[in-house]
């Protein structure tokens, strides 16, 4: 594929977690998340997105939200459990993302908050429609995701490179 093809980027954050007494790490979803995921899913499937890579963090909320999301989906990309996703900076996020190999076109980075509502932040240097207006009203709630396109190379992510081209929350 080409670098000059337009890629998609889709930020993801985790749905609705439980509190119970358990490290941060190890929570899981509350009932509402496991419903929201799955809803978040077919809102995936319907914007014909076809993901080659997801990017998931290992904390369990965010591998339950991205195993019932998937099963919504019509293609099923190749997935990585990445460490680093967890309690990342929207710095931290785009050097993950640079490391995407070039043959990947569209990507889904699974995460938790405030680093993916950063991370859309600075990436979008523009944006499509009410996408931006719609997400700094709502903010990035459980179960969000934002859009983003963006022309060149995954290592040529950087703020302001992409276009917010959609994003979707449960209560929208």
């Amino acid at each position: 594929m080409s670098v000059a093809e337009p890629r998609k980027i889709v930020l993801f954050r985790h749905a609705k977690a439980d509190w119970p007494q358990v490290d941060d790490h190890e929570r899981p979803l509350a009932e509402r998340g496991r419903m929201d995921a799955a809803v978040a899913g077919r809102k995936l499937a319907d914007s014909a997105i076809t993901f080659d890579l997801a990017l998931v963090s290992t904390a369990v909320r965010t591998r339950e939200t991205w195993k019932l999301a998937v099963q919504e989906l019509p293609h099923r990309p190749k997935t990585h459990y990445e460490e680093r996703v967890y309690e990342a900076s929207p710095g931290e996020l785009i050097a993950v993302l640079n490391e995407t190999p070039d043959d990947a076109q569209h990507a889904i980075l699974v995460g938790h908050n405030p680093g993916v509502h950063g991370l859309a932040d600075i990436l979008a240097g523009a944006a499509e429609g009410d996408a931006r207006d719609r997400m700094k009203r709502r903010g990035f709630p459980a179960a969000a995701f934002a859009v983003l396109s963006f022309t060149g190379s995954w290592k040529s992510l950087e703020p302001g490179v992409a276009t917010l081209t959609d994003y979707w929350a449960p209560s929208e």
